[in-house]
């Protein structure tokens, strides 16, 4: 019998044709190493939000009513605000809003409803003039989105079935 010495890297290359073992692995390198260069930012990423501070009055109501929300920086990771809807001098709908950093995470709290506890959604994007939060386990909404352009905010709820606009104009 007479064998032929190959080099294990010889071996290796006949078993897989030229460049196939690269397209394998590149990807699979890629995704190992996805952490060590997309680290989470939370407070870098709640400095976005900074443009949502202030006074907003919807502009898409029901005849004879009004509504707004307001905003205001509590901390370095907290934003509070308020929503209320009125119908002539009453108050028909009022809750109060946070932004937070809990966990190594940003969310946005929905609190006041019906003496119900706070309902958490996760923030799931965000850019430097819109952000979208989301909590599947959630009846409705499941998901709120709000994107500023100009001075025309636009807060959408949504599931699956329905979405909801809320359109608001920044007065202060």
């Amino acid at each position: 019998m007479n064998f032929k010495k190959t080099t294990p890297i010889a071996r290796s290359s006949q078993h897989l044709p030229s460049g196939k073992l690269l397209v394998f692995i590149f990807p699979v390198l890629l995704l190992l190493n996805a952490g060590a260069f997309c680290q989470v930012n939370p407070e870098g990423d709640f400095k976005k939000l900074e443009w949502l501070a202030g006074s907003w009055n919807r502009t898409n109501v029901k005849p004879g009513q009004t509504g707004n929300e307001s905003w205001t920086s509590k901390s370095p990771t907290s934003i509070i605000g308020k929503g209320v809807s009125l119908k002539g001098k009453d108050t028909i709908f009022a809750e109060n809003l946070e932004l937070r950093i809990k966990d190594g995470h940003i969310f946005y709290v929905v609190d006041g409803l019906d003496n119900q506890p706070p309902v958490y959604f996760k923030i799931t994007q965000i850019t430097d003039d819109s952000f979208v939060c989301e909590n599947p386990e959630h009846d409705f909404p499941k998901k709120i989105a709000y994107k500023l352009t100009g001075k025309t905010l636009k807060a959408t709820i949504s599931d699956d079935e329905k979405n909801i606009d809320f359109i608001f104009v920044k007065t202060k």
